[in-house]
């Protein structure tokens, strides 16, 4: 295990009991005691964890780990559904993406189309983006039309946020908003953990023909702080297929279309 996955699973761990210390940790990853001290101390240099006598608390990351750590979590899941997001997307059309690791892998996804790289302009995919991860995606490996709105970047997600990036997507049409979430729910709704990130999505979502929601199963039926949009605007639902029945059943039930990749 590498230093980065090292990190995320500390993380992860600290993220679920709040408080571990460094025997602890070192049993859990089967490394040695001197590795989880440097690990711990590198965190908390990056105010990513409180160091205390003998181990280490949280620090804030319950909810919001920086994108770079969360990249090893259902990863074979968030592949299938990235392919499966991008089979929705024709040539010729205006998607919308927003960030985080599952819209990752549909930008990938998208950047290995041949038939969205010809370069013809009938042919050619517009993507209009406030992530600035998923922009380099594409820009370094397709020959899309690359949008990116204005803001202020969230470390956390590589997002921009705020009134710069809201200007832009006002003025735009989309035939399709792809759109990975923080919690969705048959009643609540779309909803991320943070306001601006979710009040940019809502903007996609009002600019939007079409709304799709993808989110690996762990998100199904949670609950996050801010409101992106209501269930009535969601059109389908790409999740995995880890997906409880009872739930994937109960978004058909009131309309919404879900494919499990």
């Amino acid at each position: 295990m590498d230093r980065y996955a090292r990190w995320n699973s500390l993380l992860e761990l600290l993220t679920e009991t709040g408080r571990v210390s460094v025997e602890e940790a070192a049993t859990r990853l089967d490394v040695s005691q001197a590795t989880i001290r440097r690990d711990f101390d590198q965190l908390a240099q990056q105010q990513m964890i409180t160091r205390t006598r003998g181990g280490a608390v949280a620090n804030g990351v319950s909810y919001d780990l920086p994108l770079r750590y969360k990249t090893a979590k259902h990863s074979a899941e968030k592949q299938r559904i990235g392919a499966a997001a991008a089979s929705l997307v024709s040539p010729g059309m205006v998607v919308g993406l927003n960030g985080g690791t599952t819209m990752t892998e549909v930008a990938r996804a998208l950047a290995v189309r041949p038939d969205l790289n010809s370069g013809n302009d009938g042919a050619q995919l517009t993507v209009v983006t406030n992530a600035l991860n998923i922009a380099n995606e594409l820009l370094v490996r397709s020959r899309m039309k690359i949008v990116v709105a204005g803001g202020v970047v969230r470390p956390q997600s590589y997002e921009l946020v705020g009134p710069l990036g809201g200007a832009l997507l006002r003025e735009v049409t989309l035939d399709v908003a792809l759109l990975g979430v923080d919690a969705i729910d048959v009643q609540l709704g779309a909803a991320a953990h943070h306001e601006g990130e979710a009040s940019m999505n809502n903007l996609m979502v009002a600019r939007a023909k079409r709304v799709v929601i993808i989110a690996d199963s762990s998100k199904l039926g949670g609950h996050a702080f801010a409101r992106i949009c209501p269930i009535e605007r969601i059109e389908m639902l790409v999740t995995d297929s880890g997906a409880p029945p009872e739930i994937v059943a109960a978004f058909e039930a009131i309309g919404v279309r879900v494919i499990s990749a």
